[in-house]
């Protein structure tokens, strides 16, 4: 069998479709098949060579193998030669980020995507991020030396940054963290635009080698869901955050003469309607106009080097992720079904919630992070009232202008809500603050209003722990951040052994979604060749991959 240049051959499953189809006389029947069930099983053998057959006597195409020889009556009108799940997207991100498949599991807050996600995914030559937003520094600082030994040497493994407005500190402090540590790829997320921790995390050590190349100590991702901040960061860091570091002798002079050589990230992940900050747009509307941004930007600052634009948001099945691929996305990324996996960091309550979601169980509910500005994320809603109560704190938010404002009414509904008098929930949250960021106190003393937000999102916060602990007495509190992909997820692997938690790991998961992709993909080859496919065919089913 051929293969991909770098790559192992892959054996097929043994609850795959046979190497070829038995005739009812036993012999192997290797002839063309002109039935569309007949000429799915064909399909389904993506890696082998197909041809495409004329019948004159029936004025029908087919599909043979490769290796059948056309006989009177039969004429051979193309050829299909192997597709391998390794090829779809672009190629050079398995070079860049030495993967085998242009895939990668996106970083889950909260630790959800664990180090032992991450690990897992690194030993199958895939990519996943650790989920550090909203992680105190110490236990970030824990979770990376799990890391480092965990994935050892290998280069494919990363480390979210999110954009924190409400806390410019806490975000520096995050990149400090991951430069000093060494972390070979951020995902930064959440931005709404360049800010000096996220030119500092792509600009810091970059160096020109003998070829007169720019090099990168560590690759840059960013989410994005509008072209607008997506120019931003495929654009060279902005002169005036470069000036700002290299004053505060952060970076060198020669690092930011080199960083206007190239963009803020060459990695680009359109995150469509997915878990989380999300806009909601649909991914057919905003990945196209994203790639006409990255083809504007190399073609007006000349870069040397590709910029791939990735698909994230609504990729539950493998459907979904053929249907990125074919809009052009040089990998995708999952996110919500990654939760479920047996490596996620959330409790099996949480999960189990998650795995009876159907694709419109989902709500908006205001984002912890960006509680203030008015924020959303998208979260479950099935077996939860997180989000119509975290919405009804955003109202009381709006209506008042401090805690003391409050009428008895008011405070009364908040305890129901809070779990806790609103008096007790701030000591609470003074106590965190004190520890993680005082600059937060300072100002709730001078803003009345800002204070009663600390307060406000404080369930927002919390939530979330409760959801990861398995909190018996806040389930119905629980923020599990979800998109329809949930739900897509789950009613693909009904029946099936990805159906149970026991056997539902992440790298299963992401070889079955991209083998489906890749089937369905030569599919729609047949299909346009003019074979006859029946729409049966496209419902790729998982089974246990090697």
């Amino acid at each position: 069998m051929t293969t991909p240049a770098g790559t192992r051959a892959l054996r097929r499953p043994e609850t795959g479709p046979a190497a070829v189809e038995r005739a009812p006389s036993g012999r192997a029947r290797t002839g063309p098949e002109f039935t569309g069930t007949g000429a799915a099983r064909l399909a389904e053998r993506c890696r082998r060579s197909l041809q495409i057959v004329y019948s004159s006597a029936d004025a029908a195409l087919g599909v043979a193998p490769r290796e059948w020889v056309a006989t009177p009556g039969y004429e051979v009108v193309g050829v299909l030669p192997p597709l391998y799940p390794e090829w779809l997207g672009d190629r050079s991100f398995g070079t860049e980020h030495a993967t085998r498949f242009a895939y990668v599991a996106g970083e889950m807050a909260n630790g959800i995507a664990t180090t032992r996600l991450v690990a897992r995914m690194a030993e199958a030559e895939m990519l996943a991020f650790f989920g550090a937003a909203g992680l105190p520094p110490d236990r970030l600082e824990k979770e990376l030396d799990e890391l480092a030994g965990s994935v050892g040497n290998r280069p494919n493994w990363g480390v979210n940054l999110i954009h924190q407005p409400s806390s410019p500190a806490a975000e520096e402090r995050v990149a400090e963290i991951l430069l000093r540590r060494a972390v070979p790829k951020i995902s930064a997320s959440a931005f709404l635009g360049l800010t000096p921790a996220v030119v500092f995390a792509a600009v810091s050590g970059i160096r020109q080698d003998a070829a007169g190349r720019v090099t990168r100590p560590r690759a840059i991702f960013a989410k994005v869901s509008r072209p607008e901040v997506a120019e931003q960061f495929m654009s060279p860091a902005p002169p005036e955050i470069l000036r700002l570091l290299r004053g505060q002798g952060r970076i060198t002079e020669r690092e930011a003469h080199l960083a206007a050589r190239v963009p803020v990230a060459e990695d680009v992940t359109v995150e469509a309607d997915s878990a989380g900050h999300t806009d909601g747009r649909p991914l057919q509307v905003v990945l196209p106009a994203v790639r006409e941004v990255r083809n504007r930007c190399r073609s007006r600052f000349g870069y040397d080097r590709p910029i791939r634009v990735g698909a994230a948001g609504g990729l539950g099945d493998p459907a979904a992720v053929a249907s990125a691929y074919a809009l052009g996305a040089d990998y995708v990324l999952t996110g919500s079904v990654n939760q479920v996996t047996a490596e996620a960091g959330v409790s099996g309550a949480a999960k189990a919630m998650l795995a009876d979601a159907g694709i419109a169980d989902v709500a908006l509910a205001p984002a912890a992070d960006m509680f203030e500005m008015g924020a959303k994320v998208q979260v479950l809603r099935r077996g939860t009232m997180f989000a119509g109560r975290a919405s009804r704190l955003y109202e009381v938010y709006r209506a008042y202008d401090s805690v003391e404002a409050l009428p008895a009414e008011v405070r009364n509904e908040l305890h129901r809500i809070l779990g806790l008098p609103v008096e007790q929930v701030w000591r609470s949250v003074r106590r965190h603050l004190s520890d993680r960021d005082p600059s937060r106190l300072e100002r709730a003393a001078a803003d009345p209003k800002h204070r009663l937000a600390l307060v406000l999102r404080w369930y927002t916060a919390r939530s979330s722990d409760w959801a990861a602990d398995g909190d018996p007495e806040r389930r119905t509190d629980y923020q599990l951040w979800c998109g329809p992909a949930m739900g897509a997820f789950n009613q693909w692997t009904a029946g099936t052994f990805l159906g149970s938690p026991r056997t539902r790991t992440v790298v299963q998961v992401a070889r079955n979604l991209l083998e489906g992709a890749a089937v369905i993909t030569r599919l729609h080859q047949i299909r346009s060749y003019g074979v006859a496919v029946p729409s049966e065919a496209f419902g790729y089913r998982p089974r246990e991959l090697a």
